[in-house]
């Protein structure tokens, strides 16, 4: 009897081991809003509980500056994500494995790398926003901007804040959207006259907007996700779509070239670009990379998707140290410290 029941046990222990050496853990490099994370995490595990999520999660600026450093030894298996003018800088690296995810056909072809098999596929999209405090704006005698331009009013000095592009995809794809708007020249003599009106740069792409609906500023240049979600909330914003048009950015799913857990790997960019995926994602986001799932949200203008710009994402990225050298020799001195 003993003979059997210690047998017993060692299979046991012998089942668990192989069950444990079954589960593929994939390191995750994201940006994705803290919020998002739980959810798009259990919808994938629970279709593959072989498989765990380890995630690393930063803004836009941070989560590419350290991919870009660990690129001799990457530690990162997946980017699940990240804006896809950051993706394209890893793709010029040859950082990335390109990989067709099993939905591929039905992701639209503005909204994924044009090679093929891709390097990188898109999610959804985010877009420029201002958040616009209108119990402060009536308190300081603040009019309502409607324009890019309208930002450097004078009664707006030291009102307003928005993100650091070395830092923020957000803040990235305001300048780069500038700088293609306005053309090179009159893009930095526009954010010269910004300047003087700007309290701080934060490090964070939805920090200004929360700024903003806290009415420590009266105005925020952030995106619409944290904008629809506050005011949904209930805070007093107004969400202004400035009328020059707006700067946009994809957010996208890669997988680290030299991974050790490729297959794995391949599942969860298959889930990433999958309906299931998309489903999750639309109740974030009023424009998704797959066409014709996306709601409409009531905060936002039935013509959004119309409103976005014609986005060079390769000169984005082939310009972005360029730019962003220019950027924090113009402007840094205004950032906000760097937390520790």
């Amino acid at each position: 009897m003993f003979k059997r029941t210690a047998a017993l046990a060692a299979g046991l222990l012998a089942a668990g081991a192989l069950q444990a050496q079954a589960n593929t853990e994939l390191t995750v490099y994201t940006a994705l809003e803290v919020e998002q994370l739980k959810p798009y995490q259990e919808a994938f595990e629970q279709q593959h509980p072989d498989i765990t999520i380890k995630w690393v999660r930063d803004s836009t600026g941070i989560v590419t500056a350290k991919l870009l450093a660990e690129k001799a030894r990457p530690q990162a298996d997946v980017v699940w994500g990240l804006a896809g003018s950051s993706l394209a800088v890893l793709k010029q690296q040859d950082m990335l494995e390109p990989y067709a995810p099993a939905n591929l056909a039905q992701i639209g072809a503005h909204y994924r790398d044009s090679a093929n098999p891709p390097a990188w596929v898109g999610m959804d999209v985010w877009a420029a926003t201002i958040c616009f405090n209108t119990v402060e704006a009536e308190k300081q005698g603040l009019s309502k901007p409607h324009s890019w331009e309208d930002l450097t009013k004078p009664e707006y000095k030291g009102k307003v804040v928005m993100p650091n592009p070395a830092s923020s995809g957000t803040g990235y794809l305001d300048v780069s959207a500038w700088l293609q708007t306005f053309g090179e020249a009159q893009g930095w003599a526009y954010m010269d006259q910004l300047h003087e009106n700007i309290g701080q740069y934060t490090h964070s792409g939805s920090k200004p907007c929360k700024l903003a609906a806290a009415g420590e500023f009266p105005i925020g240049i952030s995106f619409e996700y944290p904008a629809v979600q506050l005011k949904r909330k209930g805070a007093p914003l107004d969400i202004v779509l400035p009328k020059e048009g707006l700067g946009w950015e994809i957010e996208a799913t890669g997988i680290v070239k030299g991974t050790s857990k490729l297959e794995a790997a391949k599942k969860l960019a298959d889930f990433a670009a999958s309906r299931a995926a998309m489903d999750l994602y639309k109740a974030n986001f009023a424009v998704l990379a797959q066409p014709g799932i996306a709601e409409r949200f009531q905060e936002l203008p039935a013509d959004y998707e119309q409103r976005l710009i014609k986005n060079d994402f390769a000169w984005a990225s082939s310009n972005r140290d360029k730019i962003l050298a220019e950027w924090r020799k113009r402007y840094d001195g205004k950032s906000e410290p760097v937390s520790q």
